[in-house]
């Protein structure tokens, strides 16, 4: 076995997984010493994982909760002293008269008592609307907390999915990983091709790639004796799960932007990344 075959045979990915058999991993840890393209390929390879982890994790926050009930203690503290303000602002203040009040400007009692009723029912009426106002804001405010809670938990499930999808396709012995690298005007760009050696279907990672422009589509190439053959246009949703073609043979895989719905040949100026096997 040559050095390619032994980079492509997947030992470096089961080693960095953690699923390599000691006697495996002390045979490549010794290698690695002396052979620096079988390292550069362990590096690339492990930084490679570690980005497909990366751009999973959705980090959910831990304070939320706490903020929530905070949140709502402050405004019923606020509120309660904002009510209370407002009933004594309002209430008459009495002051001692000096004179003898004429007995003509003497109001009868029970009319006297009258008013100050009213005066504590509309105080009684006031707090109990403030009250309810904000208990309705607060029961508004918490269900939406909730609701964006629950939104953050599904993206967060639905990307630990992804995850174990791609770790059972990196962890299966049948499946051959091609990494794609940046070409010369997009040398930042990279993808990984997985392939399957028993049923030949080819799937893509290709969240690293930047977003396709409306109207125009990544689509995979395999490069079959030096002629490339459509394998599949890449939409988000196939990502890693789903197959984009049934490739036979092929010595390199490449990605090119092309028009929406692909197109027959590839278009060389529009090529992004590109990986032999």
């Amino acid at each position: 076995m040559n050095t390619k075959e032994y980079i492509s045979s997947g030992i470096i990915e089961s080693y960095i997984l953690g699923l390599a058999s000691p006697e495996e991993a002390g045979i490549l840890e010794c290698v690695m010493k002396n052979n620096a393209e079988v390292k550069a390929a362990f590096e690339e390879a492990q930084q490679t994982l570690e980005d497909l982890a990366t751009s999973q994790a959705v980090a959910p926050p831990a304070d939320l909760k706490s903020k929530i009930w905070n949140k709502i203690q402050q405004e019923q503290t606020t509120t309660t002293e904002e009510v209370q303000t407002a009933v004594i602002r309002d209430i008459p203040t009495v002051r001692p008269q000096e004179n003898v009040i004429p007995q003509q400007d003497i109001k009868p009692q029970g009319k006297s008592s009258w008013k100050t009723y009213a005066v504590a029912a509309s105080v009684l009426f006031l707090i109990s609307a403030a009250g309810n106002l904000f208990w309705m804001n607060s029961q508004s405010e918490t269900r939406a907390e909730i609701a964006k809670m629950q939104t953050e938990k599904k993206t967060q499930d639905l990307a630990m999915q992804k995850m174990n999808q791609k770790m059972d396709m990196v962890s299966n012995p049948d499946m051959q990983m091609v990494m794609l690298k940046g070409v010369e005007k997009h040398t930042d760009s990279k993808a990984m091709v997985f392939w399957d050696k028993k049923t030949k279907q080819v799937y893509l990672n290709a969240e690293s790639l930047p977003k396709a422009p409306e109207g125009m589509q990544y689509q995979l190439w395999a490069i079959a004796d030096g002629k490339p053959v459509s394998a599949g246009m890449y939409t988000e949703e196939k990502d890693s799960k789903i197959a984009l073609a049934n490739i036979p043979k092929a010595q390199a895989f490449a990605i090119t932007l092309e028009k929406e719905g692909g197109s027959a040949v590839p278009t060389m100026e529009n090529m992004y990344v590109m990986g032999g096997i």
